[in-house]
């Protein structure tokens, strides 16, 4: 699994993240490519802070279900609140497990999607075998993940930014998943249709961008393997803001989407 230990404070900085409007317009693009229908099933592999769950439930109206599935206990805590606060408990249903061993029958669901979680784990074959077992035949599936080799950051000190970006590198087992992900999905039983990049761009550097947040995940990261000085990420995250107000702040990172059909 990921290096990444989501405790409460983790659980909340990335949840902000998620509710930028950088973010939001992903998971626009996600839904648009699964194309939800009324009445259906459908599975939310790592589900996170519930947030899409949530849109899904309100395209699929109350004859339909979603089963939000996700291995951290804060991540399907703040769920748990974000479907209660909406009332949705009665389409939605959170469920705490490994998304690589999911304890669902065969051909339980309609469609499935997954957004930045793949690339997290170690065994991608286990994760897209057991999607393919529990979806029905022909039912659909959008996955999302990073290309982490496209992070264009602008930095006033070039060699610490590459130190700490290569450091955050290790943060996930596959970080360049997208390149293989056509393949493995074919392999595994899947016929791929729409595959779509989506830009992240921010050219601020504010609480209202996903970079701001992610910058923050990354110094934790990076102090927890303590390979880059506690002042050096000081000075690179004063850097970022310094460069937000000279008006020179750039960050660049693609995600690659891949719908995908279960074949017989």
């Amino acid at each position: 699994m990921s290096g990444l230990a989501y405790d409460r404070e983790a659980s909340a900085r990335l949840e902000r993240a998620y509710t930028t409007a950088d973010v939001q317009e992903q998971r626009d693009a996600v839904r648009r490519s699964l194309e939800a229908r009324s009445g259906e099933t459908i599975l939310d592999l790592g589900s996170g802070p519930g947030i899409l769950a949530c849109e899904l439930a309100a395209e699929i109206g109350p004859n339909g279900r979603v089963m939000a599935v996700d291995i951290s206990p804060e991540m399907n805590a703040m769920a748990s609140r974000r479907v209660a606060e909406a009332g949705l408990n009665d389409r939605i249903e959170i469920v705490q497990s490994d998304v690589g061993r999911l304890d669902f029958p065969d051909a339980s669901f309609d469609a499935a999607v997954s957004t930045q979680v793949v690339e997290y784990v170690a065994d991608v074959d286990s994760v897209l075998k057991e999607l393919r077992r529990v979806l029905r035949p022909d039912g659909r599936v959008v996955l999302l993940d990073t290309d982490w080799d496209t992070l264009v950051w602008s930095a006033r000190d070039d060699a610490l930014n590459d130190r700490i970006l290569a450091v955050w590198r290790d943060h996930a087992p596959h970080p360049s998943l997208p390149r293989t992900l056509g393949p493995q999905l074919r392999a595994c039983g899947f016929e791929v249709g729409e595959v779509f990049a989506l830009t992240l761009l921010n050219t601020s550097y504010s609480a209202d961008t996903y970079s701001y947040h992610l910058a923050r995940l990354i110094a934790d990261f990076v102090r927890s393997k303590h390979s880059v000085a506690e002042d050096e990420l000081a000075t690179w995250l004063a850097d970022l803001a310094a460069l937000n107000e000279d008006g020179a702040y750039f960050l660049s990172l693609n995600r690659y989407g891949f719908s995908a059909t279960r074949l017989p």
